[in-house]
């Protein structure tokens, strides 16, 4: 106790400053900064509708703030930097999206129920689910491989044989961001093996991601509009 005594007594004097003769300046004492404003825990929300209405509310307060959209699934909202350079978080919200499985080969069943689930409905999807359901549980299935395209043999029944060409590559919308924007599209490798067992692969270069973001932005520029105008509010992508 009382060693822990005169080293807190000792911490109370006063810094020794010393400077050496390159003019550099060192102190023998360990400084702990203090910040004048402390950090706040952000709210954690799951919509952009959410977002837009915390903004709007000024519900904390009426300081500029800076809107960040950092990746498709992620959205922050930030204040102005203060005296000491530091800004706070005050909003992050997350999209809530399914869980997709691409670039591994699954079972027919399962894939044709996350395509139907977890996929925008469009042509290109309902001619994969077409050719998904027309393969027989028997697992007779037959393909040609130009490493390209893949033709496709299946049992339509036990009599007759039907023949498909796979679609290659296909235009997909899976559930990649938030609800409150339009899902973006992009290409993907369809491949089938014997099975049947049936893989997506990923064949745009991620720039699916941009496209999300523009549109982030986009419907956060459109809903938050004269916020904006007045200069409280900035949106960067």
């Amino acid at each position: 106790m009382l060693k822990e005594a005169l080293q807190y007594i000792i911490g109370l004097k006063r810094p020794e400053i010393v400077e050496t003769k390159d003019g550099k300046t060192y102190t023998p004492v360990s400084l702990t900064r203090l910040d004048r404003e402390h950090d706040v825990a952000p709210i954690e929300l799951r919509s952009l509708s959410g977002l837009v209405d915390y903004v709007q509310s000024n519900f904390d307060h009426e300081r500029k703030l800076l809107i960040h959209v950092e990746s498709p699934r992620s959205v922050r909202v930030y204040d102005a930097l203060n005296d000491e350079n530091d800004r706070r978080t005050y909003v992050k919200a997350t999209a809530m999206l399914p869980s997709i499985i691409f670039e591994r080969y699954m079972d027919r069943e399962n894939f044709n129920v996350q395509l139907q689930a977890c996929f925008v409905k469009n042509e290109d999807r309902d001619s994969v689910l077409k050719l998904i359901s027309s393969i027989v549980e028997d697992n007779s299935l037959k393909t040609e491989d130009t490493g390209i395209t893949q033709r496709v043999t299946a049992k339509t029944g036990i009599t007759s044989v039907g023949v498909e060409n796979v679609p290659n590559p296909v235009t997909l919308k899976p559930f990649r961001t938030f609800v409150e924007v339009t899902q973006p599209e992009s290409e993907f490798i369809l491949r089938l093996k014997e099975g049947p067992n049936v893989a997506l692969f990923e064949a745009d270069g991620a720039a699916w991601e941009l496209n999300a973001m523009a549109s982030i932005a986009e419907y956060l520029k459109e809903n938050l509009a004269a916020e904006i105008a007045d200069k409280k509010v900035y949106v960067i992508d």
